[in-house]
């Protein structure tokens, strides 16, 4: 029916399209990238996202406020 899913010698399939390449995926870390540090780092970029965020919003809400004044 499908010829071109049938599992052949070699290949790894239909599954393997959509297989993710964990090699790709692999990473290490040196010494103080990790742990700590590394949550710390991420808790500075959420609060700082936060920070964005709430500037953006409230920047866009100013400017729908004194749109619908005029």
């Amino acid at each position: 029916m499908f010829p071109h899913l049938i599992r052949k010698r070699g290949t790894a399939g239909f599954m393997a399209l959509f297989a993710r390449d964990k090699e790709k995926e692999r990473f290490y870390l040196l010494p103080g990238m990790g742990g700590r540090n590394l949550r710390r780092k991420r808790r500075v970029i959420l609060q700082w996202a936060i920070v964005a965020g709430l500037c953006t919003s409230a920047a866009l809400a100013a400017l729908l406020y004194f749109i619908s004044k005029s």
